[in-house]
């Protein structure tokens, strides 16, 4: 049974990531456009900002992957709004295929194209000037972060997928996500924000992930921020997941 699902699921994501490959647009939003905000914020606003570095491309790199995270997993929910409104869902159902199959497809779908963004974004950062003291140990801990954040995102595109009315629906839900590290400690400290402004950016999940990066980047001790990282990662996985299930459930029953 184990070997039946994964057979499966290998084969829908391979049909997903197919249709990334072949859709220019996809792939010029999710790497071209977090680009663009790096070099705006280093080239044009860098000299400006005060973040603690001499180096700002150091500083601003983890909160500028999140954002293409963020952004990257909204083709997640249309891709399946897509494929529900177009019936194939109901094709995929009448054949003899894990029914969980078509979820977790999506799933890694998400995972895989996310992760090359990522690598174009630090590729791209290191040309920009990036420099970083972290040994291997410390970058598995940052693509367990990033991939954990990634799949707690892509759960939360599932429900949006499920049960959004129209294709800007489902794409539409994740604009609070791109938005939530301009209120963080992504572009500057939290320190330099006003009282309620600073007590926001402060109780919410990306700056807790941004901190971590930044202080694994630069070999820093990580502290508590990590495991309020994890938390939050963990818990809207779960969250996410359990809800997404249930919706799908309602679905095809």
């Amino acid at each position: 049974m184990t070997t039946h699902v994964l057979d499966d699921t290998t084969a829908l994501t391979g049909r997903s990531l197919r249709h990334i490959t072949r859709s220019a647009d996809t792939i010029i939003t999710t790497a071209l456009t977090p680009i663009a905000l790096l070099l705006l914020f280093v080239y044009v606003f860098g000299g400006a900002i005060q973040a603690g570095t001499e180096n700002y491309v150091n500083y601003l790199l983890p909160g500028i992957l999140l954002i293409a995270i963020a952004s990257g997993i909204a083709y997640t929910a249309v891709r399946l709004f897509t494929d529900m409104q177009s019936g194939i869902f109901e094709r995929f159902h009448s054949m003899p295929i894990a029914r969980s199959s078509v979820l977790w497809a999506h799933v890694l779908t998400s995972l895989v194209a996310n992760g090359i963004t990522v690598v174009i974004i630090v590729l791209v950062g290191l040309a920009m000037g990036f420099r970083t003291s972290a040994g291997v140990g410390a970058w598995l801990a940052v693509g367990g972060i990033l991939a954990l954040f990634t799949l707690a995102l892509t759960w939360l595109a599932v429900i949006a997928g499920l049960t959004a009315k129209t294709v800007d629906g489902a794409a539409g839900f994740s604009y609070p996500l791109i938005f939530l590290p301009f209120i963080s400690s992504a572009f500057v400290p939290t320190e330099t924000m006003p009282g309620p402004v600073r007590w926001f950016a402060e109780n919410q999940p990306v700056t807790s992930i941004v901190d971590s990066i930044q202080a694994l980047f630069s070999g820093q001790p990580v502290g508590s921020d990590i495991w309020v990282a994890l938390a939050w990662c963990v818990g809207v996985l779960v969250i996410a997941y359990v809800v997404a299930m249930a919706a799908y459930r309602r679905k095809v029953s």
